[in-house]
């Protein structure tokens, strides 16, 4: 009995070896359960209630914290996730989402919580007049929601940052590793809380946009004063005259004063920026994925329209290739943007991204109006109709493929961006056919493709990619100088073949007929 427990021990040892040099943290999914636990990380004004309580009331923001289980780390990143939904209530919004409780959000979190981050799914505060009949209370409002997003954003970051030193790091963090990524209008928040900086740059925005005329006076549509501090640690107090609100009241309530708002790394799948004059050298690197033709966040430049008959015009703003292309040419992705990713979602972004390392756009399977094909939803939902217009056909198979490329391209950049232990696995050596003495064939192929390679070369893994840079098809611990890649229900079309060897990598074309 007792050589048998030794044995099973060896066993497990060596499983465990081969488990550790075939996964890396934060690269792959090494946890096999995530725990989530529900926190309140703030306290602020919201507007949701002025026309039932005359005033901006104080609600509680929370959030849902993901940590891997059975994890001994103590010193992680932590991702911040902040949900789409228009800046408006769920359903109210008339969207199938819209709350921290997304399908596409609790998907990323999971996912990103298995590779050995800590992430939290952040409610922030909503709110504004998309349907004023008058053009400047559609723009002074959509800003003041995103001016208390980027708020709310940095108020999480700190209350973080408290816990560290307050709570001895209950959470397990490392405070100078902290990602901020929006998903939708999540996109809005994440990108301006990297560019917003400085106060003065909105009153000086482009054309004067966000500028307003009050009791006969030109003022900024933010103040200070009143809307409270861009980092949202002073009290905002509105004064006599100031529209929507009694004079007195309070629009923002401080939290977690002391501590820094600071971040390392922006991530956004959509949204817009308020001004590309708002990016500048030295500011944190951005990673953006954007569907070109979204028609509700320009991927280059454009204006914000609200969906109704006849749509309504908001304010110009700038997307994400505008805002990754100027973030790489100021230098502020330096520490990913010269390095030669070899993996495939990297290679289908490069043939449509200008050389922007940091920029992936996606095209949805679903038309013109595909723009969000990483969300997800129950097929009853009551608003199913308003959002098949911009995701025709949702289904979690479809949304979950998007999102491990997203998490891919992440993955890759954030190991160079946050300084972590898997740079490795981002710059495998390209191998050639003859150096590893590959043959195969047939391609065209009508169910299967066969691989050999010399004695020297077994290969590894096998990681099958569509022209859409997404992982269809993957194969673990193979070991052999042979393989046989089945065909089974992959549609006809042409692949990208990954072949991982111990040395490096080599990527192949096939087509299934």
């Amino acid at each position: 009995m007792k050589r048998f427990f030794t044995l099973l021990l060896l066993l497990t040892v060596m499983f465990m070896a081969n488990k550790s040099e075939a996964q890396k943290r934060y690269f792959d999914e090494i946890f096999d359960k995530v725990s989530v636990s529900t926190h309140t990380y703030g306290v602020n004004a919201t507007i949701l209630y002025v026309q039932v309580f005359n005033e901006a009331v104080p609600v509680p923001l929370d959030m849902d914290v993901y940590q891997p289980v059975g994890d001994t780390e103590t010193n992680r990143p932590l991702v911040l996730v902040f949900h789409t939904g228009n800046f408006l209530p769920h359903p109210q919004n008339g969207s199938p989402n819209g709350t921290r409780k997304d399908s596409a959000v609790v998907d990323v979190c999971t996912k990103l919580a298995k590779k050995g981050y800590v992430v939290a799914s952040c409610d922030y505060r909503l709110g504004w007049a998309p349907t004023a009949t008058d053009k400047t209370t559609r723009v002074f409002t959509i800003l003041n929601a995103v001016y208390r997003g980027v708020q709310d954003a940095r108020t999480a970051i700190r209350f973080f940052k408290r816990d560290v030193n307050e709570n001895a790091n209950s959470f397990g963090i490392d405070p100078s590793k902290i990602v901020l990524w929006g998903i939708g209008t999540g996109g809005y928040i994440t990108l301006n809380s990297a560019a917003l900086d400085n106060y003065l740059k909105i009153p000086t925005a482009s054309n004067g946009k966000f500028v307003t005329v009050i009791g006969g006076q030109t003022v900024p549509m933010v103040i200070p004063a009143v809307n409270g501090d861009i980092y949202g640690t002073s009290v905002g107090v509105v004064p006599p005259g100031y529209p929507g609100f009694p004079a007195g009241d309070t629009l923002n309530y401080p939290n977690h004063l002391g501590y820094d708002s600071d971040f390392a790394l922006c991530v956004n799948m959509g949204g817009a920026l308020a001004d590309t004059a708002w990016i500048d050298p030295g500011q944190v690197p951005l990673i953006a994925f954007h569907c070109p033709y979204d028609p509700n966040a320009p991927y280059k430049q454009g204006i914000v329209k609200v969906p109704v008959n006849p749509p309504l015009d908001v304010v110009e703003v700038q997307g994400s290739y505008l805002a990754t292309k100027l973030s790489e040419q100021y230098g502020n992705n330096a520490s990913f943007s010269s390095v030669d990713f070899k993996d495939p979602v990297s290679t289908v972004a490069n043939t449509r991204n200008d050389g922007i390392s940091s920029l992936y756009p996606i095209y949805g399977t679903g038309g013109a109006f595909d723009s969000s094909p990483w969300d997800f939803w129950a097929s009853d939902n009551p608003n199913n109709a308003n959002g098949l217009a911009t995701n025709p056909n949702m289904s979690p198979e479809k949304a979950r493929s998007y999102i491990d490329s997203i998490l891919t391209f992440y993955a890759y950049r954030a190991c160079y961006a946050l300084d972590l232990d898997c740079k490795s696995n981002s710059t495998k050596d390209q191998l050639s056919d003859l150096q590893v003495g590959l043959k195969f064939g047939p391609s065209p192929a009508a169910n299967q493709v066969s691989f050999t390679t010399n004695a020297e070369y077994p290969v590894k893994d096998v990681y099958v990619y569509d022209v859409q840079g997404r992982l269809v098809k993957a194969k673990t611990n193979i070991n052999s100088n042979n393989y046989v890649l089945e065909r089974f229900s992959l549609p006809s079309g042409n692949y990208l073949v990954n072949l991982i060897f111990k040395e490096g990598i080599v990527t192949k074309q096939i087509t299934f007929k």
